[in-house]
């Protein structure tokens, strides 16, 4: 493969990622059904859970820090070893809530480690001027991995019918463990010695990338209500099951895959000014139809009007390549526009762990309605904050 250097791991490192993201999309495809079944957390609850999870993210620059010496070979394997571990001890864990939490923290720091040094080892095996290429790879690994899991969950459920208990979440835990330690196995097979993105260790503020910082704020916040409450709404106010839920994050991954190379078009063809404006203002009537579907259509239907919006979310939220289009044409080198966009994703974890837990306790003491009015709001919001750019080409 020309994109590769033939004597990199990079046979290993694909190999390895495409095992942790079956793994994963195991996990995904019924920890929220878990949560809600068999855990019973309610809408704080689950707040609370993905505080814990979204944790990991904004201390990763303490985390990467500790191992600023090692290589990012050590630390993706590092990574690997908590991701097993945590996966284990979700299948054997009791469920009791703060125990799953507990669990849920350990799991994801070991992937928020990962997160970074899978680029870094895609760009260090790559061969000169194909690194874009290197990436893309990487990506599509990684997202078939994660679509197979979803498959293989939802005709798991489909073929048991109505017998989901705690046995069978424990079984899916336990499959996607056992998925996580083959990766771990292959990645230990990885013995370069790339250097990890020094950029990744710090927070790096300059006054030209306020906006920027502001918007990923914005976009932190918003993103957060979906993801996190999306799914919830479905299984607590609509009683979705973990098959639907599966098919659901399946056709999701199905539609960016596909949409994906037409919304970077469109970026380089109208602008990320606009795609960003427009972006959120596509939002607000993905909010309202979540929030408010059950007031105009019977439960059945209002339930499928949420479903083609959660899906609707997903493909909007691929215009968040704009953003980082956007730092990239004002930075004045390659090696900003990586520290910014890296401190970009930390002040994103910052807002993020604060909206999972406002988020849970809007929903249990407003109604599900103001949760999503709030999202559409932040939408707006940012729609107006990025009408207030200006590119580096109009200036």
């Amino acid at each position: 493969m020309e994109t590769f250097k033939s004597d990199s791991g990079y046979k290993a490192l694909l190999a390895s990622l495409m095992l942790s993201a079956l793994g994963f999309g195991l996990y995904k495809g019924v920890i929220d059904n878990y949560l809600a079944e068999i855990v019973t957390m309610n809408q704080l609850d689950r707040g609370l859970a993905e505080f814990f999870r979204e944790l990991p993210g904004f201390l990763l620059v303490l985390v990467l820090a500790v191992f600023y010496r090692s290589s990012a070979e050590r630390i993706y394997k590092a990574g690997m070893v908590i991701m097993v571990l945590g996966m284990f001890a979700q299948a054997y864990v009791m469920p009791q809530k703060l125990l799953v939490m507990a669990v849920i923290f350990i799991y994801s720091m070991g992937e928020h480690m990962q997160i970074g040094m899978r680029s870094t080892l895609s760009l260090e095996y790559s061969n000169a001027g194909h690194g874009g290429r290197a990436l893309g790879w990487q990506n599509s690994v990684y997202q078939i991995g994660n679509l197979l899991g979803f498959i293989i969950v939802a005709a798991v459920l489909a073929y048991l019918g109505t017998a989901v208990d705690a046995g069978l979440y424990k079984n899916i835990f336990l499959a996607a463990a056992v998925c996580l330690l083959l990766a771990m196995l292959v990645a230990f097979r990885l013995h370069g010695k790339s250097t990890a993105d020094k950029n990744k260790s710090r927070f790096y503020f300059r006054r030209k990338f306020r906006k920027y910082y502001l918007l990923e704020i914005f976009y932190g916040a918003r993103k957060q209500v979906f993801f996190t409450f999306g799914p919830y709404v479905l299984i607590l106010f609509y009683g979705a099951d973990a098959k639907l839920i599966s098919i659901l994050f399946a056709v999701s991954a199905i539609s960016c895959f596909l949409i994906s190379p037409l919304v970077g078009k469109i970026i380089d063809k109208v602008g990320y000014k606009a795609v960003m404006i427009a972006d959120t203002l596509l939002l607000v009537i993905v909010c309202f139809f979540y929030g408010f579907a059950h007031h105009i259509f019977d439960m059945h239907t209002a339930m499928i009007v949420c479903c083609v919006n959660y899906v609707m979310d997903s493909v909007i939220s691929l215009a968040s390549m704009a953003s980082n289009v956007y730092v990239q044409d004002i930075s004045d080198s390659q090696e900003e526009m990586r520290a910014t966009i890296s401190t970009g994703i930390s002040v994103n974890h910052l807002i993020t762990i604060f909206i999972a837990l406002l988020g849970g306790w809007i929903w249990k003491a407003l109604g599900v309605e103001t949760l999503f009015i709030v999202s559409a709001v932040l939408g707006l919001c940012n729609s107006a904050y990025a009408a207030t750019i200006k590119p580096r080409s109009a200036e």
